[in-house]
């Protein structure tokens, strides 16, 4: 029987760091090699499976990354930017395998993760859910099947302590109905509308953000056309399908040579 998959969980006392921790022991296929969270935390040198809520599990909380590694195969990283860069540069440095679910990075953030990801196996993606990675791969086939008569809006939906929007998921999405369309998305997309704006340009990708409440992530496409629109939408219920797709990822991952990977790529789309 092969030996499980050893996970590091950064950020492992937050939202989906604790979920991840639970799943993690749940899998027969996976093993808590490490967790970490940022210096200061309070929960620094508890039991993560106790913070987790999944009971103890051997493994304590610490803050540097670099102190727990060697001792695993993957770190899986939903933190922030500037977080999940300096996460990736020490994961190259020990090569170590790496999956990313952190949104929010701008154009050079996302270059410089694309430059230090080609030296490890890594796959990195704004949604890991198994649901949202199938739409993404529809949505392009419906825009090129309705024509051009159908307006394309995108709306995005999250809870209020969400930090960037458009969400990675909506600009995911508004990447996917662009590429279907030839269109080059800097020029066609829309994310604000406000006052005297004249009439909707027939190219154009709306992309509006909501964000309210405790919403764990609702995405909708619409496709308005005459006399009839399309919509189809996927709610997330909570967020155990992101961190199971994650954890599908880093089995996955640990098997593949260097190079930057999608979740199409993990669940073979």
């Amino acid at each position: 029987m092969a030996s499980p998959t050893k996970v590091i969980i950064t950020g492992a006392a937050g939202r989906m760091g604790k979920r991840l921790v639970s799943l993690v022991q749940e899998s027969p296929n996976l093993q808590l090699a490490g967790a970490t969270e940022a210096k200061g935390h309070p929960g620094l040198g508890r039991d993560a499976g106790d913070i987790a809520g999944c009971g103890p599990l051997g493994v304590s909380l610490v803050s540097d990354l670099a102190t727990v590694l060697q001792q695993a195969d993957v770190v899986v990283d939903f933190t922030s930017p500037t977080v999940t860069l300096g996460h990736l540069t020490l994961a190259v440095q020990h090569k170590r395998a790496m999956v990313i679910g952190t949104t929010g990075f701008s154009p050079d953030e996302m270059k410089q993760l694309r430059r230090h990801a080609e030296s490890i196996p890594c796959v990195q993606a704004p949604n890991m859910s198994v649901g949202i990675n199938v739409l993404l791969e529809i949505i392009g086939k419906v825009a090129q099947a309705l024509g051009d008569d159908y307006d394309l809006e995108i709306i995005d939906a999250h809870h209020n302590k969400k930090k960037d929007a458009p969400s990675g998921t909506a600009l995911k999405l508004a990447e996917a109905l662009a590429a279907a369309k030839n269109w080059d998305l800097e020029e066609t997309g829309v994310y604000a509308r406000h006052g005297i704006i004249g009439e909707r340009s027939s190219k154009e990708i709306g992309i509006q953000t909501v964000r309210a409440g405790d919403i764990v992530g609702d995405h909708t496409v619409l496709y308005g056309g005459p006399g009839e629109r399309i919509e189809i939408t996927h709610r997330a219920h909570n967020r155990d399908p992101f961190a199971r797709g994650a954890l599908r990822a880093a089995e996955w991952v640990v098997k593949q040579p260097p190079g930057l990977y999608g979740m199409a790529d993990v669940l073979g789309l």
